[in-house]
């Protein structure tokens, strides 16, 4: 007993306080939290070295409910895009710096790299951690301002929000309402198409006919072209060049390639050779035939791109003909059919262009 006394009064050795007593140091404690009581209670904030991690937590203080906001004005500004400052919707990249920056500003910035000639570093993986935070954080639903989180916004938007915009049912004879979900029952029940005349019916079922028919035009050439005789296709592979002009351009050529016995080489280019196509929002792809190998005769051929395998990117296909010989062994440049600017940055985005190429000769 006497030890632990002799162990919990004495000082260290050369400590001013050596000869304070048990009572004294009691009492400078108390005092000592006292004042950092009171400075907690005005708000002073201690400036010093971090708290001891073995002393007991103090209670935390209740957040107003009108404060709620300001968490999520933070998280906002940790976890959104560097570019477009917005919260990312589906996949984060990081760069090694910790940027963030949401799958269409990747992209965009993919390709701008490529049209500049740069390395783009920034950023070169994704971050699945911030992904599954932000697809909780709540947001506003577009059409009814109710808050759900982002993971579920985009159901609720579609299948489950009673204040989305719907379409009448009728909208196939020409009814051209549009309106809340909820309002739909009411309006189809009024709706006065169902009651037009056969001659009126004609005339709206005629207009729908002639894009139909449009589209079975193309359906029906191609079906077609699959019955020729000789009909070819492969995968090409469109990779990356520079010109040796004081400005360089950007091109795309695919190595040769054989098909139906015949060499051919496929070139493309980007917003037909501009100047600065990185300083464009909107950005084709323009793409030439060329016969390498020389022919006794013409060789009239139809020819078509669409997707690779492998390739998320949306093609509509156009068929294109042309008879190659000798003297004109190539193509016009011709657009390749891609839908917007977005897909085209997706293609220029990739270290190399993949897509299929049939080729149907035409039989004299």
């Amino acid at each position: 007993m006497s030890s632990l006394e002799e162990r919990d009064g004495v000082a260290a050795p050369g400590s001013s306080s050596a000869g304070m007593g048990v009572g004294a140091v009691g009492a400078a404690v108390e005092a000592v939290a006292g004042v950092a009581a009171m400075q907690e209670e005005v708000g002073i904030r201690r400036e010093g070295p971090e708290p001891d991690p073995d002393e007991p937590p103090k209670k935390r203080v209740r957040v107003p409910d009108g404060e709620s906001g300001k968490l999520e004005e933070r998280l906002y500004s940790v976890l959104c895009c560097t570019v477009c400052i917005d919260l990312p919707k589906a996949s984060v990249y990081q760069c090694s710096n910790g940027h963030l920056m949401c799958a269409g500003c990747f992209i965009h910035l993919l390709a701008d790299s490529r049209l500049k000639e740069e390395q783009a570093t920034c950023p070169n993986c994704r971050n699945l951690a911030v992904e599954k935070a932000v697809s909780e954080l709540p947001t506003e639903c577009a059409y009814c301002t109710k808050q759900f989180p982002r993971s579920s916004l985009e159901r609720h938007q579609k299948e489950d929000c009673q204040d989305r915009v719907t379409q009448c049912k009728y909208k196939r004879i020409g009814c051209p309402w549009k309106g809340p979900f909820q309002e739909l029952p009411a309006h189809e029940s009024e709706c006065s198409h169902p009651t037009k005349t056969g001659t009126e019916l004609m005339g709206i079922l005629g207009d729908m006919d002639q894009s139909h028919r449009r589209d079975m035009q193309l359906y029906n050439s191609i079906f077609g072209l699959l019955c020729y005789e000789k009909i070819g296709f492969t995968e090409v592979q469109f990779r990356p060049y520079r010109t040796d002009d004081f400005i360089t351009r950007l091109y795309y050529e695919t190595p040769r390639f054989t098909v139906l016995n015949q060499t051919w080489v496929l070139k493309a280019r980007v917003n037909d050779s501009e100047r600065n196509p990185n300083l464009s929002c909107k950005r084709t792809l323009s793409f030439q035939l060329i016969l390498k190998s020389k022919v006794n005769s013409a060789l009239e051929c139809s020819f078509l791109l669409l997707k690779g395998p492998y390739d998320d990117v949306r093609i509509k296909p156009v068929i294109h003909h042309h008879s190659f010989c000798n003297d004109a062994n190539e193509t016009e440049y011709v657009p390749l059919p891609i839908s917007d600017s977005v897909e085209c940055n997706k293609l220029l985005a990739a270290k190399n262009i993949n897509l299929r190429l049939f080729i149907f000769q035409v039989q004299k």
